[in-house]
């Protein structure tokens, strides 16, 4: 993937990319290179079902976790579920240590919003410590318009791939004299170009034709200097792709006047973050589209703008759709692809065909009423898993 050493100039740092290369810099100074493991999908268990790390979160996700609970089993989807609570008032990391564990025992895991109410210096976001800790160093949000959605823009169809790990949410912060606050913003060679070359292969592996690199290189000339460095000489390896940049800024009035402009996007974490919650403003809002998190060993499916929802809990008006959605792209990731399908189509069908919709879609439909609608489309296709031929 990338030599993680730097070309030390006058006023700049420039990386080295040997492109092919998996090994860092401690590796190449020993003379000895490790080829990195990567895992397979895990493996089925107990007759072809995989077992599933379920995190409900706070605010809407327990019931959305029960919507798609009831849409497995009316479908005969092959998917345990390990349910696993974490506290949000809590201030130690127990419950989060074993969530952890959990997922590195199962391999996937389907999320809701890990609320970490707690303001103390020493708790650490639940979330972003779940992505660091088992480097899921990528994450992937599929913004495509429904065409019976009323939105600001129609036709939308980007993908934004955003770095995971690193950028803002390093979470290193001090207070180097008293009401001076310093936060370290980190970006690496190696981080910069795994989502830089997934961005690229993702784009070819798909069919799409342009990859835009979202940056501040402007201000910030060493951090997002070095992800847009490394984006550009990685974009070498991908002629058949084209390849241009951006400035965040710009990238957000270029989003709301113009989203048909971009095919896939490569961010880092914040900007990832600000151009994930913008574009699904325009076609739709939140309760639409998944976002995927993937690293070398695990991967995490979960709403894409990973937002709590607290203050509509409990009501019965929560849009199920993103939860749903994260569902299906975690049976497509498992090879449940029948069932993927089954469950996808009844989704679209429901938004597209039958106009469910709940409030934020500006409809008067329940998270009741858009689950039985999507059951009551599966009803008419034969999921029942044992007699499928792919398992």
């Amino acid at each position: 993937m990338a030599l993680r050493l730097f070309r030390l100039g006058q006023d700049v740092v420039t990386p080295i990319i040997k492109r092919g290369c998996a090994a860092s810099a401690f590796e190449l100074q020993h003379k000895n290179p490790l080829q990195r493991k990567v895992e397979k999908i895990p493996k089925a268990h107990y007759g072809g079902r995989h077992t599933v790390t379920m995190l409900p979160g706070g605010g809407i996700g327990p019931e959305l976790m029960n919507y798609v609970k009831e849409v497995f089993r009316f479908a005969g989807v092959p998917v345990d579920f390990e349910m696993v609570d974490i506290d949000p008032a809590s201030e130690g990391n127990d419950d989060l240590d074993y969530a952890i564990t959990s997922i590195k025992r199962n391999g996937v895991a389907l999320k809701g919003n890990i609320e970490t109410k707690s303001e103390a210096t020493g708790i650490i976001s639940r979330n972003v410590a779940l992505r660091n800790e088992l480097d899921l160093y990528v994450n992937v949000l599929h913004c495509k318009s429904y065409n019976a959605i009323p939105a600001h823009h129609h036709n939308v169809d980007v993908v934004i791939i955003r770095q995971n790990t690193e950028g803002e949410y390093a979470m290193l912060e001090h207070e180097s004299v008293r009401g001076v606050v310093e936060s370290m913003k980190v970006v690496t060679v190696e981080n910069a170009a795994r989502v830089a070359r997934y961005a690229f292969e993702f784009a070819r592996n798909n069919n799409r034709k342009k990859v835009t690199t979202i940056h501040k290189a402007n201000i910030m000339k060493l951090a997002d200097g070095l992800f847009l460095s490394v984006a550009r000489e990685v974009a070498k390896d991908y002629p058949d792709i084209q390849h241009n940049d951006m400035i965040i800024d710009n990238c957000c009035m270029q989003l709301v006047s113009n989203p048909h402009q971009f095919d896939v996007m490569n961010t880092t974490n914040l900007y990832g973050s600000i151009t994930s919650n913008v574009l699904c403003g325009l076609v739709g809002g939140a309760g639409l589209f998944s976002g995927r998190n993937y690293g070398d060993h695990f991967a995490v499916f979960e709403p894409g703008t990973r937002n709590t929802g607290t203050a509509i809990a409990g009501k019965n008006i929560a849009n199920p759709i993103a939860m749903l959605n994260a569902a299906v792209d975690m049976l497509y990731h498992l090879g449940h692809n029948y069932h993927a399908d089954c469950i996808s189509d009844a989704i679209t069908k429901t938004i597209n065909v039958d106009g469910v919709h709940t409030p934020d879609l500006g409809g008067q439909n329940t998270s009741t009423e858009v689950v039985q609608n999507v059951l009551q489309h599966l009803a008419e296709k034969r999921t029942y898993w044992s007699t499928l031929r792919d398992y």
